[in-house]
């Protein structure tokens, strides 16, 4: 017995029932003011104000706004499950146009029709009173499924388009792919200064170089400021503030800065980089600088004081990463989850390249080729 009182009951229904009320409002003002109600049959009545509504509707829905104001207004009175469901902006072309003023036609015409068996109930109550109850139950129901039919309406004509479903959907996809390659800068940057930090710190402590405890404890700190860096300009593009996208992000003309401290750490780096300045574009520039630094950072956590040789290649419009170190070292290995390989594999696939990683002899050897450019 509650449930079938409880939709009665609903904030919801009696929102709706404001909505619908105002289309009857402006069908019966149509009807007053164009034929009338003197000398005019009903039947015709209804034709001819029907025929000015339909007019008047379809001109109203050419302004664009009028979509807007439908759908805040929807949003408001028809209490949908998801506001997203009901589209508050302006029309775009000939189609929102078209829906908007099929809307306006079935939002008057579902108030005309609730209104007429409304007036007719309250007819029958005052005319036999011991039917007021029932009456009065059925209508509210009435008013209840007119109410959810509304919102469906409104969710088909006020809803997204498929253009706009699709541009939301690419929009969505976008933010997703931009998180992810957030994510793995993360855990290149900040992974790379936590091993390189864990190093020098175990390094210091066993030495008892005073000199070399210096050395350790400023590569120590050269290398938190610039996780740090990398870590505010992460969380200013996470907020989407509008100085994240100027933020300079590094490229491998800075790579110098990842051996210097790799050596730092105890581990000789033999590099190689036959690359000009200014022979990369910016992409392929920063991308090989965080693949570079991936393969470094393996090195150290699972070969720490080891030899890492590194080339860097650019021929036959390709440029060719290796990192080689050996698979034990001085150090314990330790065993990593596989996400940075996994990262640059990504990178590698994304850029159009190949990626390669696993034993070479005594070696541990990670490759990469990468087109100079994107269409090769």
């Amino acid at each position: 017995m509650p449930a079938l009182f409880a939709p009665l009951l609903l904030p919801a229904t009696w929102a709706r029932l404001l909505h619908l009320s105002v289309g009857l409002v402006f069908a019966g003002i149509v009807v007053l003011v164009y034929p009338g109600t003197e000398g005019v049959s009903t039947g015709r009545a209804l034709l001819l104000s029907g025929a000015v509504d339909v007019s008047l509707l379809c001109l109203v829905a050419l302004v664009p706004a009028v979509r807007r104001a439908e759908g805040v207004q929807a949003r408001l009175l028809l209490v949908p499950a998801r506001e997203e469901s009901i589209g508050v902006a302006p029309s775009a072309g000939w189609a929102d146009r078209g829906r908007t003023a099929l809307w306006l036609v079935a939002r008057v015409a579902l108030g005309a029709a609730v209104g007429a068996p409304t007036v007719a109930a309250f007819d029958a109550a005052t005319r036999w009173p011991v039917l007021a109850a029932p009456v009065l139950f059925a209508l509210l129901w009435l008013l209840v499924f007119a109410g959810r039919l509304q919102l469906a309406l409104a969710e088909r004509l006020l809803g997204p388009s498929a253009t706009e479903r699709l541009a939301a959907a690419e929009l969505r996809a976008e933010r997703l792919l931009e998180r992810n390659r957030l994510a793995r800068e993360l855990h290149d940057s900040i992974g790379h200064a936590l091993t390189v930090t864990v190093l020098q710190a175990g390094a210091a402590r066993e030495v008892t170089d005073p000199a070399f405890r210096e050395r350790a404890l400023e590569a120590i700190e050269t290398t938190g400021r610039r996780a740090l860096d990398d870590l505010e300009r992460m969380l200013v593009l996470l907020r989407e503030a509008p100085e994240g996208a100027a933020t300079e992000q590094p490229g491998l003309d800075r790579v110098e800065e990842l051996f210097a401290a790799a050596r730092a750490a105890g581990s000789p780096v033999d590099a190689e980089l036959d690359v000009r300045a200014g022979e990369l574009p910016g992409v392929l520039s920063r991308e090989a600088y965080r693949i570079v630094q991936e393969g470094v950072t393996n090195a150290l956590r699972h070969a720490p004081g080891a030899p890492i040789r590194v080339r860097a290649v650019v021929a036959a419009g390709e440029l060719t990463l290796s990192c080689h170190n050996a698979l034990t070292g001085k150090g314990s290995s330790r065993k990593g989850g596989g996400k940075g390989l996994r990262g640059v594999r990504e990178r590698a696939v994304l850029l159009g390249g190949e990626c390669e990683a696993g034993p070479d002899g005594p070696d541990w050897a990670l490759r990469v080729r990468l087109p100079l450019r994107l269409g090769r």
